[in-house]
Parts: C-alpha cells; structure tokens; sequence
C-alpha cells in the first residue's frame, strides 16, 4: 500500500487535496468501510444523520473538524459525494471513488473549496486517514484505541500527521 496525494489550485484562494491507495479488499467491503457508521469510526470520524442521498449528516473526524455535511451522491459501491458545512463560506466537497483492480480495489478521494494556504495540512491528513483506513482493514478494528473528541484528536492520528505535514509543505500546488 501506497498512498500518494497531490494538491492543486482550483482559483486564486481555493484548492482541492486529492489522495488515492490501492487496498487489498474487494469493492463492496471498502465501500461499506467508508459509508458505514461503525466502520467509519474504526479510521476516520464518527458519523450520524440521514445517509441518503439529501440526507444531512454529522461527523467528527479523528482530526478534531466536526461539522455537518450533506449527501449529494451515492452510488454504490463506485461514487459518494459529501457537501461538508453546506451554505457557509466554508463549504467543501468531498468525493471518492472506488474500481476494482483485480482482487484489489482502489479508493480515491478528493476534497475541493479547501484554502489554499492551509492544503498542506488537508494532504497530510488525508494521507493520514487513508494509511488509517488500510491498518483497520487489515484487522477488522479500530485504529484509534484511545479515541478523540472535537477537541483532541487521535494521538496516533496526529502522530503522523506531525510527521507527513513537512512533506506536504514542501510539496507544488499544481
């Protein structure tokens, strides 16, 4: 497994994160691993609400951002698309997609409207969440045994981003 990401401008403020693995699972197991409640919370956020498409949501992800979303696309097990803090100057778009690759399936997630001067941080922890997400498929369980709130995050969590952060920093955005 290897998580490779990128960034780039979208507008002379905004600019999107894109990360991208290759895991060894099939298509529907790491699609109910990333639309799933309680597999969510093995790697990435706690999630509760209405997920359906229209369907508004609540997270609080290991990196302590908490706030709602909305559900604009699911079409399992290939495409999900999440408007996070829909109607605010801090709007986001967060979509995945998901292809078989042989006995593999490949996960690529990109979020959009992110600040430019702060992608860095965006990249390091997505590269985070999806080196998360591959530990928790290997074993069936949380990777986050000490938790975290919407005031502390995931030691572990922050443990690497800390470590990916300079890496990201010294990264062009495209």
């Amino acid at each position: 497994m290897r998580t490779i990401g990128t960034m780039r401008a979208l507008d002379e403020t905004r600019g999107a994160v894109r990360v991208e693995d290759l895991y060894d699972t099939g298509i529907d197991d790491l699609w109910e691993a990333c639309t799933s409640p309680a597999r969510l919370a093995r790697w990435i956020a706690e999630v509760a609400g209405d997920l359906q498409v229209g369907g508004t949501i609540q997270a609080t992800f290991t990196s302590t951002w908490t706030g709602p979303g909305r559900v604009e696309v699911c079409d399992a097990p290939h495409h999900l698309l999440l408007r996070m803090e829909p109607g605010t100057d801090d709007e986001a778009e967060i979509e995945a997609w998901l292809s078989e690759e042989g006995d593999k399936t490949r996960l690529v997630v990109e979020e959009r409207g992110l600040p430019l001067d702060k992608l860095h941080f965006h990249g390091s922890g997505w590269q985070t969440h999806l080196e998360d997400l591959g530990r928790s498929l290997a074993t069936g369980a949380s990777v986050h045994p000490d938790g975290w709130t919407d005031r502390s995050p995931s030691p572990a969590w922050r443990a690497r981003w800390d470590e990916l952060t300079p890496t990201y920093e010294a990264m062009v955005v495209a």
